[in-house]
Protein backbone atom coordinates (compact mmCIF):
# COMPACT_ATOMS: atom_id res chain seq x y z
CA UNK A 1 0.00 0.00 0.00
CA UNK A 2 1.33 3.46 -0.92
CA UNK A 3 1.98 5.86 1.97
CA UNK A 4 -0.45 8.43 0.50
CA UNK A 5 -3.24 5.84 0.36
CA UNK A 6 -2.49 4.81 3.93
CA UNK A 7 -2.68 8.38 5.21
CA UNK A 8 -5.98 8.91 3.40
CA UNK A 9 -7.37 5.82 5.06
CA UNK A 10 -6.12 6.91 8.48
CA UNK A 11 -7.78 10.32 8.13
CA UNK A 12 -11.05 8.66 7.07
CA UNK A 13 -11.02 6.37 10.09
CA UNK A 14 -11.33 9.34 12.38
CA UNK A 15 -14.44 10.50 10.51
CA UNK A 16 -16.37 7.23 10.44
CA UNK A 17 -19.06 7.39 13.11
CA UNK A 18 -17.98 5.77 16.40
CA UNK A 19 -20.61 3.05 15.93
CA UNK A 20 -19.24 2.20 12.48
CA UNK A 21 -15.70 1.94 13.85
CA UNK A 22 -16.83 -0.18 16.77
CA UNK A 23 -18.51 -2.58 14.38
CA UNK A 24 -15.20 -3.17 12.62
CA UNK A 25 -16.00 -1.27 9.44
CA UNK A 26 -13.02 0.40 7.80
CA UNK A 27 -12.88 3.62 5.75
CA UNK A 28 -11.73 3.84 2.16
CA UNK A 29 -10.08 7.06 1.01
CA UNK A 30 -10.72 10.51 2.40
CA UNK A 31 -14.18 11.77 3.45
CA UNK A 32 -16.05 14.27 1.30
CA UNK A 33 -18.66 16.90 2.00
CA UNK A 34 -22.12 15.64 1.07
CA UNK A 35 -25.69 16.84 0.64
CA UNK A 36 -28.51 16.21 -1.84
CA UNK A 37 -27.61 19.27 -3.93
CA UNK A 38 -24.05 17.98 -4.38
CA UNK A 39 -25.39 14.62 -5.58
CA UNK A 40 -27.67 16.32 -8.12
CA UNK A 41 -24.72 18.26 -9.48
CA UNK A 42 -22.72 15.04 -9.72
CA UNK A 43 -25.52 13.39 -11.71
CA UNK A 44 -25.80 16.43 -14.00
CA UNK A 45 -22.04 16.36 -14.63
CA UNK A 46 -22.12 12.64 -15.45
CA UNK A 47 -24.93 13.16 -17.96
CA UNK A 48 -22.99 15.97 -19.65
CA UNK A 49 -20.19 13.55 -20.51
CA UNK A 50 -19.95 10.26 -22.35
CA UNK A 51 -21.03 7.14 -20.52
CA UNK A 52 -18.21 4.90 -19.37
CA UNK A 53 -18.81 1.21 -18.98
CA UNK A 54 -17.73 -0.17 -15.58
CA UNK A 55 -14.14 -1.38 -15.64
CA UNK A 56 -14.12 -3.51 -12.49
CA UNK A 57 -14.08 -7.25 -13.01
CA UNK A 58 -14.82 -9.77 -10.27
CA UNK A 59 -12.55 -12.82 -9.89
CA UNK A 60 -13.64 -15.96 -11.72
CA UNK A 61 -14.29 -17.74 -8.43
CA UNK A 62 -16.81 -15.02 -7.44
CA UNK A 63 -18.40 -14.78 -10.88
CA UNK A 64 -18.96 -18.56 -10.98
CA UNK A 65 -20.95 -18.74 -7.72
CA UNK A 66 -24.24 -20.62 -8.09
CA UNK A 67 -27.47 -19.85 -6.24
CA UNK A 68 -26.83 -22.09 -3.23
CA UNK A 69 -23.19 -21.03 -2.97
CA UNK A 70 -24.06 -17.35 -3.06
CA UNK A 71 -26.80 -17.81 -0.45
CA UNK A 72 -24.22 -19.45 1.82
CA UNK A 73 -22.29 -16.16 2.18
CA UNK A 74 -23.48 -14.32 5.29
CA UNK A 75 -22.59 -10.86 6.53
CA UNK A 76 -21.56 -11.12 10.17
CA UNK A 77 -24.20 -9.42 12.33
CA UNK A 78 -21.66 -7.93 14.73
CA UNK A 79 -20.17 -5.88 11.87
CA UNK A 80 -23.45 -4.25 10.80
CA UNK A 81 -23.36 -0.49 10.46
CA UNK A 82 -24.38 1.04 13.85
CA UNK A 83 -24.61 -2.40 15.47
CA UNK A 84 -22.88 -1.13 18.63
CA UNK A 85 -25.08 1.92 19.17
CA UNK A 86 -28.27 0.93 21.06
CA UNK A 87 -29.74 4.41 20.53
CA UNK A 88 -30.03 3.81 16.79
CA UNK A 89 -33.03 1.82 15.56
CA UNK A 90 -31.50 0.71 12.24
CA UNK A 91 -28.69 -1.64 11.26
CA UNK A 92 -27.25 -1.92 7.74
CA UNK A 93 -25.61 -5.09 6.43
CA UNK A 94 -23.71 -5.42 3.17
CA UNK A 95 -24.14 -7.86 0.28
CA UNK A 96 -21.18 -9.71 -1.19
CA UNK A 97 -20.57 -9.73 -4.92
CA UNK A 98 -21.42 -12.88 -6.88
CA UNK A 99 -23.98 -14.75 -8.97
CA UNK A 100 -26.07 -12.09 -10.82
CA UNK A 101 -24.47 -9.22 -8.89
CA UNK A 102 -21.05 -8.65 -10.40
CA UNK A 103 -20.81 -4.86 -10.51
CA UNK A 104 -19.38 -3.27 -7.33
CA UNK A 105 -21.21 -0.29 -5.88
CA UNK A 106 -19.69 2.34 -3.62
CA UNK A 107 -21.37 2.59 -0.22
CA UNK A 108 -20.86 5.59 2.08
CA UNK A 109 -21.91 6.45 5.59
CA UNK A 110 -23.00 10.08 5.93
CA UNK A 111 -22.52 11.72 9.33
CA UNK A 112 -22.15 15.40 10.16
CA UNK A 113 -22.38 16.42 6.52
CA UNK A 114 -19.41 14.19 5.57
CA UNK A 115 -19.57 11.03 3.47
CA UNK A 116 -17.06 8.28 4.17
CA UNK A 117 -16.82 5.27 1.89
CA UNK A 118 -16.90 1.85 3.55
CA UNK A 119 -13.99 -0.38 2.57
CA UNK A 120 -14.48 -4.00 1.55
CA UNK A 121 -13.12 -6.47 4.06
CA UNK A 122 -13.45 -10.27 3.72
CA UNK A 123 -13.44 -10.52 7.52
CA UNK A 124 -16.95 -9.02 7.57
CA UNK A 125 -18.37 -12.18 5.97
CA UNK A 126 -18.90 -15.80 6.86
CA UNK A 127 -18.28 -17.69 3.61
CA UNK A 128 -19.88 -20.94 4.81
CA UNK A 129 -20.16 -23.56 2.05
CA UNK A 130 -19.57 -21.10 -0.79
CA UNK A 131 -16.10 -22.62 -1.45
CA UNK A 132 -14.60 -19.12 -1.60
CA UNK A 133 -11.21 -18.62 0.07
CA UNK A 134 -11.37 -15.26 1.83
CA UNK A 135 -7.59 -15.05 1.84
CA UNK A 136 -7.51 -15.19 -1.98
CA UNK A 137 -10.04 -12.39 -2.59
CA UNK A 138 -8.86 -8.93 -3.64
CA UNK A 139 -8.84 -6.35 -0.85
CA UNK A 140 -10.62 -3.87 -3.12
CA UNK A 141 -13.37 -6.25 -4.30
CA UNK A 142 -16.27 -4.02 -3.20
CA UNK A 143 -19.90 -4.68 -2.33
CA UNK A 144 -23.01 -5.55 -4.35
CA UNK A 145 -25.55 -3.64 -2.22
CA UNK A 146 -27.02 -3.57 1.26
CA UNK A 147 -29.96 -4.60 3.43
CA UNK A 148 -31.70 -2.73 6.23
CA UNK A 149 -32.83 -4.15 9.59
CA UNK A 150 -35.06 -2.43 12.16
CA UNK A 151 -34.85 -2.77 15.95
CA UNK A 152 -38.26 -4.48 16.27
CA UNK A 153 -36.92 -7.58 14.45
CA UNK A 154 -33.14 -7.17 14.08
CA UNK A 155 -32.69 -10.38 12.06
CA UNK A 156 -35.47 -9.52 9.59
CA UNK A 157 -34.93 -7.28 6.55
CA UNK A 158 -37.23 -4.33 6.03
CA UNK A 159 -35.59 -3.28 2.75
CA UNK A 160 -32.76 -4.26 0.43
CA UNK A 161 -31.01 -2.58 -2.52
CA UNK A 162 -29.34 -5.14 -4.76
CA UNK A 163 -28.73 -5.42 -8.50
CA UNK A 164 -28.94 -2.62 -11.12
CA UNK A 165 -31.49 -0.15 -9.66
CA UNK A 166 -33.67 -2.83 -8.06
CA UNK A 167 -34.83 -2.67 -4.45
CA UNK A 168 -37.43 -4.46 -2.31
CA UNK A 169 -39.18 -3.91 0.99
CA UNK A 170 -41.57 -5.69 3.34
CA UNK A 171 -44.52 -4.75 5.51
CA UNK A 172 -46.09 -6.57 8.42
CA UNK A 173 -46.03 -9.99 6.76
CA UNK A 174 -42.20 -9.87 6.75
CA UNK A 175 -42.18 -11.51 3.34
CA UNK A 176 -40.29 -10.33 0.26
CA UNK A 177 -42.05 -10.48 -3.10
CA UNK A 178 -42.17 -8.01 -5.95
CA UNK A 179 -39.47 -5.40 -6.59
CA UNK A 180 -39.24 -1.74 -7.47
CA UNK A 181 -36.65 -0.05 -9.66
CA UNK A 182 -35.17 3.39 -9.85
CA UNK A 183 -35.95 3.63 -13.55
CA UNK A 184 -36.99 1.60 -16.60
CA UNK A 185 -35.52 2.52 -19.99
CA UNK A 186 -36.92 1.22 -23.29
CA UNK A 187 -38.88 -1.67 -21.81
CA UNK A 188 -40.78 -3.66 -24.46
CA UNK A 189 -39.44 -1.78 -27.48
CA UNK A 190 -37.80 -3.28 -30.56
CA UNK A 191 -34.30 -3.47 -29.02
CA UNK A 192 -32.63 -4.62 -25.84
CA UNK A 193 -33.89 -3.00 -22.67
CA UNK A 194 -31.46 -0.78 -20.80
CA UNK A 195 -31.04 -1.35 -17.07
CA UNK A 196 -29.68 1.71 -15.24
CA UNK A 197 -27.52 1.05 -12.18
CA UNK A 198 -27.36 2.59 -8.76
CA UNK A 199 -23.58 3.03 -8.66
CA UNK A 200 -23.18 4.90 -5.35
CA UNK A 201 -25.20 4.83 -2.11
CA UNK A 202 -25.00 7.40 0.68
CA UNK A 203 -26.64 6.16 3.91
CA UNK A 204 -27.34 8.88 6.48
CA UNK A 205 -26.63 8.03 10.10
CA UNK A 206 -30.05 8.53 11.76
CA UNK A 207 -30.57 10.50 14.93
CA UNK A 208 -31.02 8.58 18.16
CA UNK A 209 -34.51 7.06 18.23
CA UNK A 210 -35.34 8.16 14.66
CA UNK A 211 -37.76 5.76 12.93
CA UNK A 212 -36.91 6.88 9.37
CA UNK A 213 -33.72 6.03 7.48
CA UNK A 214 -32.56 8.26 4.60
CA UNK A 215 -30.61 6.77 1.70
CA UNK A 216 -29.29 8.66 -1.33
CA UNK A 217 -28.35 6.93 -4.57
CA UNK A 218 -26.55 7.95 -7.75
CA UNK A 219 -27.98 6.34 -10.90
CA UNK A 220 -26.13 6.02 -14.18
CA UNK A 221 -26.60 4.32 -17.55
CA UNK A 222 -25.78 4.92 -21.21
CA UNK A 223 -28.93 7.06 -21.61
CA UNK A 224 -29.45 8.85 -18.30
CA UNK A 225 -28.08 9.80 -14.89
CA UNK A 226 -29.98 10.70 -11.76
CA UNK A 227 -29.92 11.50 -8.05
CA UNK A 228 -32.36 9.77 -5.69
CA UNK A 229 -33.36 10.26 -2.07
CA UNK A 230 -35.25 7.52 -0.20
CA UNK A 231 -36.80 8.16 3.23
CA UNK A 232 -37.66 4.68 4.57
CA UNK A 233 -40.14 4.31 7.44
CA UNK A 234 -40.86 0.70 8.52
CA UNK A 235 -44.31 -0.37 9.68
CA UNK A 236 -47.17 -2.73 8.95
CA UNK A 237 -47.17 -0.79 5.70
CA UNK A 238 -43.61 0.32 5.00
CA UNK A 239 -43.46 3.75 3.38
CA UNK A 240 -40.70 5.13 1.15
CA UNK A 241 -40.75 8.78 0.17
CA UNK A 242 -38.79 9.07 -3.07
CA UNK A 243 -37.41 12.24 -4.65
CA UNK A 244 -35.59 11.86 -7.96
CA UNK A 245 -33.85 14.27 -10.31
CA UNK A 246 -33.03 12.87 -13.75
CA UNK A 247 -30.67 14.10 -16.46
CA UNK A 248 -31.05 12.38 -19.87
CA UNK A 249 -27.80 11.88 -21.73
CA UNK A 250 -29.51 10.80 -24.96
CA UNK A 251 -33.04 10.71 -26.36
CA UNK A 252 -35.12 7.97 -24.72
CA UNK A 253 -38.00 6.33 -26.53
CA UNK A 254 -39.77 4.96 -23.46
CA UNK A 255 -38.91 6.31 -20.02
CA UNK A 256 -40.57 4.36 -17.21
CA UNK A 257 -40.90 6.16 -13.87
CA UNK A 258 -41.53 4.41 -10.53
CA UNK A 259 -41.32 0.91 -12.09
CA UNK A 260 -42.78 -2.12 -10.28
CA UNK A 261 -41.61 -5.61 -11.26
CA UNK A 262 -43.39 -8.82 -10.29
CA UNK A 263 -44.16 -12.42 -11.28
CA UNK A 264 -47.33 -14.10 -12.49
CA UNK A 265 -47.24 -17.70 -13.72
CA UNK A 266 -50.75 -19.00 -13.18
CA UNK A 267 -53.93 -18.11 -11.30
CA UNK A 268 -57.68 -18.62 -11.27
CA UNK A 269 -58.19 -16.44 -14.36
CA UNK A 270 -55.28 -17.76 -16.45
CA UNK A 271 -54.41 -21.45 -16.36
CA UNK A 272 -52.29 -21.57 -19.50
CA UNK A 273 -49.24 -22.69 -17.49
CA UNK A 274 -51.17 -24.52 -14.74
CA UNK A 275 -49.16 -27.74 -14.80
CA UNK A 276 -47.82 -27.42 -11.23
CA UNK A 277 -49.37 -29.16 -8.22
CA UNK A 278 -49.99 -25.75 -6.63
CA UNK A 279 -53.26 -24.11 -7.75
CA UNK A 280 -51.82 -20.59 -8.13
CA UNK A 281 -48.31 -19.17 -8.45
CA UNK A 282 -47.85 -15.39 -8.44
CA UNK A 283 -46.35 -12.51 -6.46
CA UNK A 284 -49.10 -10.16 -7.69
CA UNK A 285 -52.50 -10.85 -9.19
CA UNK A 286 -53.48 -7.47 -10.61
CA UNK A 287 -52.69 -3.88 -11.55
CA UNK A 288 -54.76 -1.31 -9.66
CA UNK A 289 -55.11 2.31 -10.77
CA UNK A 290 -56.71 5.42 -9.29
CA UNK A 291 -57.01 7.86 -12.17
CA UNK A 292 -56.81 11.63 -12.10
CA UNK A 293 -60.56 11.69 -12.81
CA UNK A 294 -61.20 9.59 -9.70
CA UNK A 295 -61.98 6.22 -11.34
CA UNK A 296 -60.74 3.07 -9.62
CA UNK A 297 -59.60 0.39 -12.09
CA UNK A 298 -58.58 -3.24 -11.58
CA UNK A 299 -56.75 -5.18 -14.29
CA UNK A 300 -56.08 -8.88 -13.47
CA UNK A 301 -52.67 -10.09 -14.60
CA UNK A 302 -52.08 -12.90 -17.09
CA UNK A 303 -49.19 -15.00 -18.37
CA UNK A 304 -49.69 -14.45 -22.11
CA UNK A 305 -48.45 -16.69 -24.94
CA UNK A 306 -46.70 -13.64 -26.47
CA UNK A 307 -45.39 -10.41 -24.96
CA UNK A 308 -48.32 -8.10 -24.22
CA UNK A 309 -48.21 -4.31 -23.81
CA UNK A 310 -51.07 -2.15 -22.53
CA UNK A 311 -51.03 1.61 -21.91
CA UNK A 312 -53.70 3.31 -19.81
CA UNK A 313 -53.84 7.05 -20.57
CA UNK A 314 -54.25 9.41 -17.65
CA UNK A 315 -53.73 13.00 -16.51
CA UNK A 316 -52.29 13.63 -13.05
CA UNK A 317 -52.77 10.05 -11.79
CA UNK A 318 -53.55 9.60 -8.12
CA UNK A 319 -51.85 6.24 -7.85
CA UNK A 320 -51.18 2.79 -9.30
CA UNK A 321 -49.59 -0.43 -8.19
CA UNK A 322 -49.16 -4.17 -8.50
CA UNK A 323 -51.20 -5.83 -5.77
CA UNK A 324 -51.54 -9.30 -4.28
CA UNK A 325 -55.22 -9.28 -3.29
CA UNK A 326 -55.68 -13.02 -2.83
CA UNK A 327 -54.55 -13.78 0.76
CA UNK A 328 -55.96 -17.30 1.09
CA UNK A 329 -53.28 -19.98 1.69
CA UNK A 330 -55.62 -22.62 0.30
CA UNK A 331 -55.43 -20.95 -3.12
CA UNK A 332 -51.64 -21.46 -3.28
CA UNK A 333 -50.82 -24.41 -0.99
CA UNK A 334 -47.17 -23.36 -0.91
CA UNK A 335 -45.75 -23.75 2.59
CA UNK A 336 -42.24 -22.87 1.43
CA UNK A 337 -42.47 -19.42 -0.14
CA UNK A 338 -45.96 -18.39 1.05
CA UNK A 339 -47.36 -16.46 -1.90
CA UNK A 340 -50.36 -15.34 0.18
CA UNK A 341 -47.95 -13.23 2.27
CA UNK A 342 -46.30 -11.41 -0.62
CA UNK A 343 -46.47 -7.61 -0.26
CA UNK A 344 -48.37 -5.34 -2.60
CA UNK A 345 -46.77 -2.10 -3.85
CA UNK A 346 -48.70 1.14 -4.35
CA UNK A 347 -47.18 4.19 -6.07
CA UNK A 348 -48.60 7.54 -4.94
CA UNK A 349 -47.40 10.68 -6.79
CA UNK A 350 -46.60 13.47 -4.36
CA UNK A 351 -46.39 16.12 -7.08
CA UNK A 352 -48.45 16.48 -10.26
CA UNK A 353 -47.19 14.14 -12.95
CA UNK A 354 -49.18 15.64 -15.81
CA UNK A 355 -50.23 13.59 -18.81
CA UNK A 356 -48.95 10.15 -19.66
CA UNK A 357 -49.79 6.47 -19.40
CA UNK A 358 -49.59 3.69 -16.87
CA UNK A 359 -47.85 1.01 -18.90
CA UNK A 360 -48.26 -2.71 -18.20
CA UNK A 361 -45.95 -5.28 -19.79
CA UNK A 362 -46.74 -8.98 -19.42
CA UNK A 363 -44.08 -11.42 -20.66
CA UNK A 364 -44.56 -15.17 -21.15
CA UNK A 365 -42.89 -17.33 -18.51
CA UNK A 366 -42.70 -21.08 -17.98
CA UNK A 367 -41.96 -20.91 -14.26
CA UNK A 368 -41.83 -18.71 -11.18
CA UNK A 369 -38.10 -17.90 -11.30
CA UNK A 370 -38.63 -15.16 -13.90
CA UNK A 371 -40.13 -11.76 -13.08
CA UNK A 372 -42.39 -11.30 -16.09
CA UNK A 373 -44.61 -8.37 -15.06
CA UNK A 374 -43.62 -4.68 -15.25
CA UNK A 375 -45.73 -1.58 -14.59
CA UNK A 376 -44.61 2.06 -14.61
CA UNK A 377 -45.61 5.63 -15.45
CA UNK A 378 -44.56 6.89 -18.90
CA UNK A 379 -44.75 10.70 -19.28
CA UNK A 380 -46.38 11.98 -22.45
CA UNK A 381 -43.47 14.39 -23.00
CA UNK A 382 -40.37 12.57 -24.17
CA UNK A 383 -37.12 13.00 -22.26
CA UNK A 384 -34.49 14.96 -24.17
CA UNK A 385 -30.75 15.43 -23.60
CA UNK A 386 -30.09 18.43 -21.40
CA UNK A 387 -33.45 18.24 -19.58
CA UNK A 388 -33.75 18.18 -15.81
CA UNK A 389 -36.70 16.02 -14.73
CA UNK A 390 -37.81 16.20 -11.10
CA UNK A 391 -40.42 13.93 -9.60
CA UNK A 392 -41.62 12.87 -6.20
CA UNK A 393 -43.66 9.84 -5.18
CA UNK A 394 -44.41 7.66 -2.19
CA UNK A 395 -44.12 3.87 -2.23
CA UNK A 396 -46.38 1.87 0.09
CA UNK A 397 -45.33 -1.77 0.74
CA UNK A 398 -47.67 -4.12 2.60
CA UNK A 399 -50.57 -6.54 2.47
CA UNK A 400 -53.11 -3.71 2.05
CA UNK A 401 -50.98 -0.66 1.24
CA UNK A 402 -53.44 1.80 -0.30
CA UNK A 403 -53.29 5.04 1.71
CA UNK A 404 -57.02 5.66 1.22
CA UNK A 405 -59.73 3.01 0.97
CA UNK A 406 -61.79 3.12 -2.24
CA UNK A 407 -65.48 3.72 -1.50
CA UNK A 408 -66.50 1.14 -4.11
CA UNK A 409 -66.60 -2.64 -3.95
CA UNK A 410 -63.41 -4.15 -5.30
CA UNK A 411 -62.77 -7.17 -7.46
CA UNK A 412 -61.70 -10.14 -5.34
CA UNK A 413 -61.59 -12.88 -7.98
CA UNK A 414 -61.63 -13.37 -11.74
CA UNK A 415 -62.27 -16.81 -13.20
CA UNK A 416 -62.40 -17.83 -16.84
CA UNK A 417 -63.26 -20.93 -18.80
CA UNK A 418 -65.26 -22.35 -21.67
CA UNK A 419 -68.61 -20.60 -22.16
CA UNK A 420 -72.01 -21.94 -23.09
CA UNK A 421 -74.92 -23.49 -21.20
CA UNK A 422 -74.24 -26.64 -19.19
CA UNK A 423 -76.09 -29.64 -20.61
CA UNK A 424 -76.68 -28.05 -24.00
CA UNK A 425 -74.53 -28.63 -27.11
CA UNK A 426 -71.92 -25.90 -27.65
CA UNK A 427 -72.22 -25.00 -31.33
CA UNK A 428 -70.22 -21.74 -31.12
CA UNK A 429 -67.01 -21.19 -29.22
CA UNK A 430 -67.30 -18.68 -26.39
CA UNK A 431 -65.31 -17.82 -23.28
CA UNK A 432 -66.86 -17.42 -19.83
CA UNK A 433 -65.87 -14.68 -17.35
CA UNK A 434 -66.98 -14.82 -13.70
CA UNK A 435 -65.94 -11.72 -11.75
CA UNK A 436 -66.55 -11.41 -7.99
CA UNK A 437 -66.82 -8.10 -6.12
CA UNK A 438 -66.93 -7.51 -2.36
CA UNK A 439 -67.03 -4.58 0.03
CA UNK A 440 -68.27 -1.09 -0.75
CA UNK A 441 -71.97 -0.43 -0.20
CA UNK A 442 -73.34 -3.91 -1.00
CA UNK A 443 -74.47 -4.29 2.62
CA UNK A 444 -76.78 -1.29 2.18
CA UNK A 445 -78.66 -2.79 -0.75
CA UNK A 446 -82.24 -3.93 -0.25
CA UNK A 447 -82.79 -7.62 -1.03
CA UNK A 448 -84.81 -6.70 -4.09
CA UNK A 449 -82.37 -4.09 -5.44
CA UNK A 450 -81.80 -4.34 -9.18
CA UNK A 451 -78.05 -4.65 -9.75
CA UNK A 452 -76.89 -4.78 -13.36
CA UNK A 453 -73.59 -5.61 -14.98
CA UNK A 454 -72.40 -2.90 -17.38
CA UNK A 455 -70.17 -4.65 -19.91
CA UNK A 456 -68.41 -3.37 -23.02
CA UNK A 457 -66.21 -5.25 -25.49
CA UNK A 458 -64.01 -3.88 -28.27
CA UNK A 459 -64.86 -6.84 -30.51
CA UNK A 460 -67.18 -9.83 -30.58
CA UNK A 461 -70.51 -10.45 -28.89
CA UNK A 462 -71.31 -10.43 -25.18
CA UNK A 463 -74.03 -12.88 -24.13
CA UNK A 464 -75.48 -14.80 -21.18
CA UNK A 465 -74.91 -11.91 -18.77
CA UNK A 466 -75.95 -11.98 -15.13
CA UNK A 467 -75.33 -10.29 -11.78
CA UNK A 468 -76.33 -11.99 -8.56
CA UNK A 469 -75.48 -12.00 -4.84
CA UNK A 470 -72.60 -14.21 -3.71
CA UNK A 471 -72.81 -15.03 -0.01
CA UNK A 472 -69.35 -16.60 0.21
CA UNK A 473 -67.68 -13.20 -0.28
CA UNK A 474 -70.59 -11.09 1.02
CA UNK A 475 -70.71 -9.50 -2.41
CA UNK A 476 -71.89 -10.00 -5.96
CA UNK A 477 -70.80 -12.02 -8.98
CA UNK A 478 -71.02 -10.82 -12.57
CA UNK A 479 -70.92 -13.47 -15.28
CA UNK A 480 -70.90 -13.29 -19.06
CA UNK A 481 -69.65 -15.01 -22.22
CA UNK A 482 -67.72 -13.49 -25.11
CA UNK A 483 -68.07 -14.91 -28.63
CA UNK A 484 -65.15 -13.90 -30.89
CA UNK A 485 -66.27 -12.28 -34.18
CA UNK A 486 -63.96 -14.43 -36.34
CA UNK A 487 -61.17 -16.98 -36.24
CA UNK A 488 -58.50 -14.32 -35.70
CA UNK A 489 -56.36 -13.87 -32.60
CA UNK A 490 -56.72 -10.12 -32.27
CA UNK A 491 -57.11 -9.26 -28.55
CA UNK A 492 -60.53 -8.27 -27.23
CA UNK A 493 -60.67 -5.52 -24.62
CA UNK A 494 -63.32 -5.86 -21.90
CA UNK A 495 -64.68 -3.46 -19.28
CA UNK A 496 -67.15 -4.24 -16.50
CA UNK A 497 -68.67 -2.64 -13.44
CA UNK A 498 -71.85 -3.15 -11.41
CA UNK A 499 -74.41 -0.42 -10.82
CA UNK A 500 -77.80 0.09 -9.21
CA UNK A 501 -80.19 2.93 -10.10
CA UNK A 502 -77.48 4.50 -12.24
CA UNK A 503 -74.92 4.58 -9.41
CA UNK A 504 -71.64 2.66 -9.72
CA UNK A 505 -71.22 0.08 -6.96
CA UNK A 506 -67.82 -1.31 -7.93
CA UNK A 507 -64.47 -0.35 -9.31
CA UNK A 508 -64.01 -0.86 -13.05
CA UNK A 509 -62.68 -4.28 -14.05
CA UNK A 510 -60.70 -4.27 -17.29
CA UNK A 511 -59.27 -7.24 -19.14
CA UNK A 512 -57.58 -8.14 -22.41
CA UNK A 513 -58.50 -11.57 -23.75
CA UNK A 514 -56.80 -13.15 -26.74
CA UNK A 515 -59.00 -15.83 -28.39
CA UNK A 516 -57.21 -19.14 -28.97
CA UNK A 517 -56.44 -20.36 -32.50
CA UNK A 518 -59.29 -21.91 -34.48
CA UNK A 519 -57.91 -25.45 -34.05
CA UNK A 520 -57.93 -25.11 -30.25
CA UNK A 521 -61.49 -23.77 -30.34
CA UNK A 522 -62.62 -26.86 -32.23
CA UNK A 523 -60.85 -29.07 -29.68
CA UNK A 524 -62.57 -27.26 -26.81
CA UNK A 525 -66.00 -27.73 -28.42
CA UNK A 526 -65.18 -31.41 -28.85
CA UNK A 527 -64.30 -31.76 -25.17
CA UNK A 528 -60.49 -31.76 -25.52
CA UNK A 529 -58.53 -29.80 -22.87
CA UNK A 530 -57.67 -26.36 -24.20
CA UNK A 531 -54.32 -26.20 -22.38
CA UNK A 532 -52.87 -29.74 -22.19
CA UNK A 533 -50.25 -30.68 -19.63
CA UNK A 534 -46.68 -29.98 -20.73
CA UNK A 535 -44.23 -32.85 -20.91
CA UNK A 536 -41.31 -30.79 -19.56
CA UNK A 537 -41.79 -29.22 -16.16
CA UNK A 538 -39.40 -26.57 -14.85
CA UNK A 539 -37.46 -27.28 -11.70
CA UNK A 540 -38.91 -25.59 -8.65
CA UNK A 541 -36.30 -23.31 -7.04
CA UNK A 542 -34.99 -24.07 -3.60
Amino acid sequence: MKRRSFLGGALGAALLSPAAQAAGLKPLGAPRAFDAAWLRQRARALAAGSWRAPAAQVPDSVAALGFDEYQAIRFRDEHALWADDPALLFHVKLFHLGMFFKRPVQIYEVAGGQAQELAYDPALFDYGSSHLDAGMLPQDLGYAGFRVNFHTAPQQDVAAFLGASYFRAVGGTRQYGLSARGLAVDTAVARDEEFPDFVEFYIERPAAGAATLVVHALLDSPSISGAYRFAITPGDTLVMDVDATLYPRTAIERLGLAPCTSMYQTGENDRRMAYDWRPEIHDSDGLAMHTGAGEWIWRPLVNPPQLRFNAFADDHPRGFGLLQRDRDFDHYQDDGVFYERRPSLWVEPTAGWGKGTVDLIEIPTRDETFDNIVAFWEPAQKARPGDELRLGYRLHWGSDPLPSRPPLARCVATRTGLGGVVGQPRRVFSWRFAVDFAGGSFALLDPGARVEAVITATRGTVEITSARPLASVQGWRAMFDVVPPDDGAEPIGLRLYLRADGQALTETWVYEWTPPPAAQRRQALAGVALFPMLEERPRRPA
